[in-house]
């Protein structure tokens, strides 16, 4: 997806601070957002690594698409649950607009299926269809979330799409950037390349600029079952045809080709009901299309589990894991080793006056000078006169013999 043009100066440099985050390396960039990889100091003195997301300027720029974006992760902040990335901050640096949020170690589906292409590593059905299930699981339970005084919050998340499905190296599936195209398609000086990036996974109503609901996520979750199954990307692009945008409001869905699933009508069923040009004619909830997916999995005995494609992820993609987990360790370290040289150097100034090298001429230079004189020397100074110290030892000396002395004449 192509990023609008940035202008680059010593504030982008890393590792810097932005708010209270330490942004230290750069592991991705969108048409709305450059996104960071940053660690921040929690209130007890421990730090934790956090995804931080700043908003490129041009959208940040505009008041009405920052007030949206205030709202929309407002919202989205409330949303708790195991298959969705959790939403931690929201702020202002610098007149730069950013969103904080959990970080997973691992991959995101985009980058996965890249890697099996690359890899020539078939996905096995199981997980594809466990990764589908999870995001059902995520987006009905944001469907479903009621507000404090009970009424549905209408939450959609209308951008879900593989770069927006993260997979730990635990196995878990988690959904990210919940409500957060609502800000881009509702504007109008939106840069082109940044809708078209999103088309590829917009339903038909969406892609016309028509009021979505629920069912929209779940033409969009359609397609990625329909791209797992096939193998391919349903919206191509390519000499001879349309834009994304354009195919995604044609909405010509092409018939699955078989590959051998088993009860291969059922599994297809499901894609054709959730990819319905027609809202009404898809599945009216996630849930719904969960319960045909789950009846077709426990049926065909594909049931899989975190703990199984945990342990796929780390087979076949463990290396390319730990090398990413390195390569932020060095970042981390050199940014440590970075700011301990700084702390030297400041704390080394903090100790230092400076004063004529009398070497020298007494006009360059500088020698250290203790910030305080040596303990020794407010104990004793021989060839000085007595300190304060001294004068308050001889007088308690003074008074005990006094004491004595009067008890022993008093006996």
């Amino acid at each position: 997806m192509a990023a609008p043009a940035l202008s680059i100066d010593a504030d982008d440099a890393l590792p810097r601070r932005f708010g209270r985050y330490l942004l230290f390396d750069k592991i991705g960039e969108g048409g709305m957002a450059r996104i960071f990889l940053s660690r921040v100091t929690g209130d007890l003195g421990g730090e934790r690594l956090v995804v931080v997301k700043e908003i490129l300027p041009l959208l940040a720029a505009s008041a009405d698409m920052s007030r949206l974006l205030v709202e929309e992760a407002k919202l989205c902040a409330g949303l708790s649950h195991k298959n969705i990335v959790q939403v931690t901050d929201l702020g202002r640096d610098h007149n730069r607009l950013y969103i904080a949020m959990e970080y997973v170690e691992g991959l995101d589906l985009r980058e996965l299926l890249r890697g099996c292409s690359q890899k020539r590593v078939p996905l096995p059905v199981e997980f594809s269809l466990f990764i589908v299930g999870e995001v059902l699981r995520a987006l009905d339970y944001a469907h479903r979330r009621r507000g404090d005084d009970g009424r549905l919050l209408g939450i959609v998340h209308r951008d879900v799409s593989p770069s927006n499905v993260l997979l730990s190296v635990e196995g878990e599936v988690k959904l990210c950037d919940f409500g957060i195209a609502r800000v881009l398609t509702s504007q109008g000086d939106v840069p082109d390349e940044a809708i078209q990036g999103k088309a590829g996974y917009m339903s038909p109503e969406a892609a016309r600029g028509d009021a979505v609901d629920a069912r929209s996520d779940v033409f969009a979750v359609g397609i990625v079952l329909w791209e797992l199954l096939a193998g391919q990307r349903l919206y191509r692009s390519g000499a001879g045809r349309k834009g994304a945008l354009d195919q995604a409001r044609e909405a010509a869905i092409p018939e699955l080709v078989s590959r051998g699933y088993p009860e291969e009508a059922t599994l297809f069923g499901i894609v054709g009901k959730a990819l319905a040009k027609a809202p009404a004619d898809r599945y009216a909830t996630a849930q719904a299309m969960l319960d045909d997916l789950e009846a077709y999995v426990a049926s065909q005995r594909l049931v899989a589990s975190a703990l199984r494609f945990g342990e796929w992820l780390v087979e076949h993609f463990g290396a390319e894991i730990v090398e990413l987990r390195r390569q932020r360790e060095r970042a981390a370290k050199e940014h440590d080793e970075a700011s301990g040289e700084q702390s030297s150097a400041l704390a080394t100034r903090s100790e230092q006056t400076t004063m004529p090298d009398l070497d020298a001429g007494g006009l360059s230079g500088t020698v250290p000078v203790p910030s305080s004189p040596p303990p020794a020397l407010v104990v004793a100074n021989p060839g000085k006169r007595p300190g304060a110290i001294t004068i308050v030892a001889l007088l308690v000396a003074f008074i005990a013999v006094g004491v004595l002395i009067s008890l022993f004449v008093g006996r």
